[in-house]
């Protein structure tokens, strides 16, 4: 790609390319190991430019087992999770804030309106005053 390249406008195609197939969602390596379906999601704000902010568990998952977020929560693309399991095709659709889940004996999702999505802590000081700025 050259300089000129960038100078033109992108093509509807390539507005959304990256949504349909280079973005990810963090994901519950029981989905994977264990062969277990996605029963619970929620959409955060993203981490970084190719995460939607999608969280997939199997709702089998212990707090333990989540504290080690880098080892048992993987990136995977949300197009590869939307063929593993067509449902959650809809789903992705929603924005930052929403919560799903599916029990075992239901037959589909589910709105969930009292969870909590985890926040990462970001230690961030706002202000004005240009004398408060450190260097």
């Amino acid at each position: 790609m050259s300089f000129d390249d960038t100078k033109k406008p992108a093509s509807n195609e390539d507005e959304t390319s990256q949504t349909k197939n280079g973005f990810l969602a963090l994901v519950s390596k029981l989905v994977f190991d264990e062969k277990l379906p996605v029963r619970f999601m929620y959409k955060t704000v993203p981490a970084h430019l190719n995460d939607t902010g999608w969280r997939m568990f199997t709702g089998y998952e212990t707090p333990e087992y989540l504290e080690d977020d880098t080892t048992n929560l993987i990136p995977v693309a949300v197009d590869k999770m939307t063929q593993l399991d067509p449902s959650l095709t809809e789903l992705v659709e929603y924005n930052a804030g929403t919560v799903w889940e599916r029990t075992p004996e239901s037959e589909g999702w589910e709105r969930v309106h009292d969870f909590k999505i985890p926040a990462d802590y970001v230690d961030v000081e706002i202000t004005n005053d240009v004398d408060d700025f450190k260097h």
